[in-house]
C-alpha cells in the first residue's frame, strides 16, 4: 500500500484552511497532518510533525510565508514547502522561491491544479507558471549581468556526465521529467534517476535552485525560457 503524502497547511483563514483539507483529504494518495494559524506556528508545527510538504500561504500574520519558508527550508530541508497567495506578483513569487519553496501557485487554482501541484512538488519536480518561471529567469540573468566580484562569482559548476548535463539543461529550461523524457527518449524513471544525481552534485535544494543555477552559469539562457501565458 503506498504512504500517503503527509501535507501541513499553514494559513491564517480558517475557512481556507478548510478548504484546503476537504480537497487534500478526498485524495487517497494526500493527507492533512496539521494545521498552522502563522508562519511562526508553520515552523513550529513543520519541525513537530516532519510533513512531506508544507501548503504555505504568503501572507500571513507574525511572520510571513517567505519567512517561514527559509526557517523550514534551513531547519528541516526534507520539508518541500508550496506557496500559495492570492496575488500574482514577482517580488512574492521570487522571494519565496530564493527562501527555498519548491513551488508557487495561486490560491484561486483549480483543485486538479492544486492536487497536481502538490503530487509534483513532492516528487521533486518544480510547480511554476511558465509566466513565473520566465520572470524569475529574468531576475536571476539581471543579477548575473551585475559587475562580477569574487564574492559575486558563482562556484564552478562539478563534473556531469554527457546525459546529466542534456537533463540539466532540460531542467533549466523548466521541463518535466515527463517532457525530459519525452525528448531524451528514455523511461521517466531513468530520468528521476539522472535528476536526483544532478541535484546531489550540485548540492542544490530541489529543482527551483537547479533552475537558477543553469541559468546563473550560462548553461540556457533566457531565450530557452518558457513564454508566457495570457
Amino acid at each position: 500500500m503506498t504512504v500517503p503524502i503527509r501535507i501541513l497547511l499553514a494559513d491564517d483563514q480558517q475557512l481556507s484552511r478548510l478548504g484546503f483539507r476537504l480537497v487534500l483529504d478526498a485524495e487517497p494518495d494526500l493527507s492533512v497532518v496539521g494545521e498552522a494559524v502563522d508562519g511562526e506556528d508553520a515552523v513550529r508545527r513543520a519541525l513537530e510533525l516532519s510533513p512531506d510538504l508544507v501548503l504555505m500561504d504568503v501572507r500571513m500574520p507574525g511572520i510571513d510565508g517567505i519567512e517561514a519558508t527559509a526557517r523550514i527550508a534551513r531547519d528541516a530541508p526534507e520539508v518541500k514547502v508550496l506557496v500559495l497567495t492570492t496575488f500574482d506578483l514577482d517580488d512574492y513569487a521570487f522571494g519565496a522561491l530564493q527562501a527555498g519553496a519548491s513551488g508557487f501557485l495561486l490560491k484561486d487554482a483549480r483543485r486538479d491544479e492544486l492536487v497536481s501541484a502538490v503530487r509534483a512538488v513532492h516528487a521533486g519536480d518544480a510547480m511554476l507558471s511558465p509566466r513565473v518561471t520566465r520572470r524569475l529567469i529574468e531576475r536571476v540573468n539581471a543579477l548575473t549581468e551585475a559587475p562580477v566580484t569574487r564574492e559575486r562569482q558563482p562556484a564552478p559548476l562539478p563534473a556531469l556526465t554527457e546525459r546529466e548535463h542534456e537533463v540539466f539543461a532540460a531542467i533549466g529550461r523548466g521541463r518535466t521529467n515527463a517532457e525530459i523524457a519525452q525528448e531524451l527518449f528514455v523511461s521517466e524513471s531513468t530520468v528521476k534517476t539522472h535528476v536526483g544525481r544532478i541535484l546531489a552534485k550540485l548540492g542544490a535544494r530541489d529543482r527551483v535552485h537547479a533552475v537558477i543555477l543553469a541559468h546563473r552559469h550560462g548553461v540556457v539562457s533566457l531565450d530557452d525560457a518558457p513564454p508566457e501565458t495570457p
